[in-house]
């Protein structure tokens, strides 16, 4: 279902969150659960995966994760603070160590000279602790877009191991 790299991605996180007592969580606009798929696909992962939230529409990225409105109206759904507010949320309504919030433009429709196909924000939050949001572009098509996005953002879980 996942590609090999994806997998061992996500066997390498259940391990180490799982040695550290820590938990995860994930929120989602632009891969629509797909994070949260590729570590769920992992036997095990019930011991370091709290839930995911698939926050697709503006309303749901406020309802869901207490993104406010007006951020969200003032910069557009794909911005690095909503990224920002998505993760945080995803810590504050869940028991996870670690969230991991992306939003971007899969494509092929949607993009815009400012925004283009591709571009995605990736943050990551520890709980009381750092938080780091990433932009990339990533090149491909809708599905090369949300994978790429898939496999950064289970990096920054891995790399959130330290």
């Amino acid at each position: 279902m996942f590609p090999p790299d994806l997998v061992h991605l996500a066997e390498h996180i259940r391990d180490g969150f799982a040695a550290k007592g820590r938990w995860l969580a994930t929120a989602e606009s632009c891969t629509g659960g797909l994070i949260a798929g590729c570590l769920t696909h992992v036997s095990g992962s019930s011991a370091v995966v709290d839930r995911g939230f698939v926050t697709y529409t503006n309303e749901a990225k406020t309802d869901m994760l207490g993104v406010p409105a007006s951020l969200i109206a003032e910069l557009g759904a794909v911005s690095g603070p909503v990224a920002d507010a998505m993760a945080a949320g995803a810590i504050a309504h869940s028991r996870a160590d670690v969230a991991v919030a992306v939003t971007g433009i899969a494509g092929p429709t949607g993009g815009t000279a400012t925004k283009p196909v591709g571009l995605v924000f990736i943050a990551r939050h520890r709980r009381g602790g750092d938080m780091v949001v990433e932009r990339h572009i990533f090149p491909g098509d809708r599905t090369a877009v949300r994978l790429a996005t898939v496999k950064r953002a289970l990096e920054l879980l891995r790399e959130s191991l330290g």
